[in-house]
């Protein structure tokens, strides 16, 4: 009988896999490497899911179906092939084989529900590929590729960002795809972001996903024994520990790194059929980072203790340098209005503001557009103000970018938070299939040095000059320049789906309309004598004169949410 024989399979497997289990524990001392641990737990896993097979094939199905009386023992198993561990059971046959029954039934329900959620793992992880998805800015693209040969991954790795992960994770065996959380490319030094690509990388090179796929397999379907669990547990934590070793050695910096893993502490763990960068008991894998040990106890500690003692680290270890701020400032309500609106950095480290409003500072100051501001009170964009500061030293743009925060939350009494919405966006694709315009002219423009004027009439290289009256003029612009570009013009993130990487010269001429409220005045623009009221509308003119098109979608859009703000305090 079938049943009694996988029944019986089930029951020897108790003692086969703690056995298999106390060889792998006392083995396990000997390894010295994480990577050695990874074989010795893979190797234990496996083994727990051949024994099943083997006793399985060994029962053999049984020649005669046993008669005996019911106040008679019965050996177990009757079978062609002699097995050397029979087990001599007084249990009446009738009684013994509803036992065994019951077990089985016990064991398929609870298989069917492990492996029902699985099955509903695999499925998100597949739906994350293109769920609230989109392309990752072209320089982390190529900053993908010079990890892939840096990391020794072969195939080519996808690179997304999206609004349903937390923390960097790698999808798919076949065609594997990086995600990683709305913010984190812009939010984390780039360095950090580094070494969690390359984590990331490291399990794709080592097939990581399937095998996870696999060991969830296994843990379906011995669900039953506590020793599958805990060897289980341990390729988790190693498989993580190998990734990070690998992370470490191509960034060199593995205090960056434990930084970096910090920063992940508190985000939720999916499960998913997937592998994350925050995988494991983070708690550990820092600590491991930083040469401490850990005791058995604290392993199996709660999640809290886990997040407690990464947060403790990351305060004591990757405290957040503090943001530059100006020397000297004055801020000052302009009263003059003068008709332009202006901001820019001077010669020497200084800043210098003219009649600009606060909605201006505040999207200069963290680089976002307008579409990305949220909150704040209506005289954010009526009153204009008078800034002069002055930095300690040469600053940097980016530097005195920071100091312009500073100055903001100390004068203003700016306080924002960042949040991830669902809004309108528009996705860039080529008008007629693939994008392929003809290359831009070698001659058609210079490249702007900071300290060296352009010669009249020549365009700088990749830096739009765009018209309230309806133009953007552009030579050697990426598709990364343009939709950068687009965005500001008609005030929504627009996100490319040309996968063209080359760079091309766009001269568009379109007319105004609600739909490009986002063009910019004052000293920036360049404005032609007359518009035309003949020429197409935006989205006409990107067809015709560019072969592109622009459609309406939603997406994640990461915003700036203004949570306090005051007119600012005298000088």
């Amino acid at each position: 009988m079938n049943t009694v024989r996988l029944g019986w399979t089930l029951v020897h497997f108790l003692w086969q896999g703690g056995l298999i289990a106390a060889v792998y524990a006392a083995v396990r001392r000997f390894a010295a490497s994480a990577n050695g641990r990874y074989v010795l737990a893979c190797a234990a896993l496996a083994a727990m899911m051949t024994a099943p097979v083997v006793t399985w094939w060994m029962l053999g199905e049984p020649q005669t179906a046993p008669t005996v009386a019911a106040d008679r023992t019965a050996r177990v198993p009757s079978a062609a092939t002699p097995l050397p561990f029979a087990v001599e059971l007084s249990v009446p046959t009738a009684q013994k084989t509803a036992w065994i029954e019951w077990a089985v039934t016990i064991w398929l329900l609870g298989a069917s529900a492990l492996s029902a959620r699985l099955l509903g793992g695999w499925w998100m992880a597949a739906r994350l590929r293109w769920k609230q998805t989109r392309p990752a800015p072209f320089e982390w693209v190529q900053a993908m590729e010079r990890l892939c040969a840096r990391a020794g991954v072969a195939r080519a790795v996808g690179l997304r960002i999206s609004a349903m992960v937390e923390s960097p994770v790698a999808v798919g065996a076949w065609k594997p795809l990086i995600l990683v959380p709305v913010g984190m490319l812009a939010g984390l030094p780039a360095a950090q972001v580094e070494a969690l690509l390359v984590h990331e990388l490291a399990h794709i090179r080592r097939h990581d996903y399937l095998v996870n796929l696999l060991q969830s397999l296994a843990e379906a379907l011995l669900f039953y024994h506590p020793a599958v669990w805990w060897v289980s547990g341990h390729i988790r934590a190693e498989r993580e520990h190998c990734c990070d070793d690998a992370a470490v050695a191509l960034s060199g910096d593995a205090m960056e790194y434990a930084n970096a893993l910090a920063e992940l502490a508190g985000m939720r763990q999916m499960r998913l059929v997937a592998v994350a960068a925050n995988g494991g008991m983070l708690a550990d894998r820092i600590a491991r980072l930083l040469g401490e040990r850990r005791s058995a106890p604290a392993r199996q500690g709660s999640l809290l203790a886990a997040v407690l003692l990464a947060a403790a680290t990351f305060t004591v270890f990757a405290q957040e340098t503090p943001r530059p701020s100006f020397q000297v400032a004055s801020v000052k309500l302009n009263t003059d209005n003068p008709p332009n609106r202006m901001q820019r950095p001077m010669p020497g480290g200084r800043w210098s503001a003219r009649n600009a409003n606060l909605q201006m500072m505040i999207l200069t100051a963290y680089g976002i557009q307008k579409y990305q501001l949220i909150g704040g009170p209506s005289w954010m964009e009526s009153d204009g103000y008078d800034i002069e500061a002055k930095a300690d030293g040469n600053a940097s743009n980016a530097q005195l970018l920071l100091m312009l925060q500073s100055l903001l939350a100390d004068r203003f009494k700016l306080s924002v938070h960042r949040e991830t919405k669902e809004l309108p966006i528009y996705n860039l694709a080529g008008a007629k299939g693939a994008f392929n315009p003809p290359p831009a002219k070698e001659d058609g423009c210079e490249p702007m040095n900071p300290g060296t004027p352009l010669r009249a009439g020549v365009m700088p290289c990749g830096f739009p000059r765009i018209g309230m009256s309806g133009f953007v003029d552009a030579a050697k612009i990426t598709t990364a320049q343009l939709v950068a570009t687009l965005a500001m013009v008609v005030g929504r993130p627009v996100i490319d789906q040309t996968g063209f990487t080359g760079t091309f010269d766009l001269h568009l001429k379109f007319t105004p309309d609600q739909a490009t409220q986002g063009l910019p005045g004052g000293a920036l623009s360049a404005t032609p004598p007359d518009p035309d009221p003949s020429r197409p509308n935006i989205f006409e003119a990107l067809q015709e004169q560019a072969g592109l098109k622009l459609t309406s979608s939603k997406g994640p859009v990461e915003v700036l949410v203004i949570d306090h703000v005051e007119r600012p305090t005298a000088n």
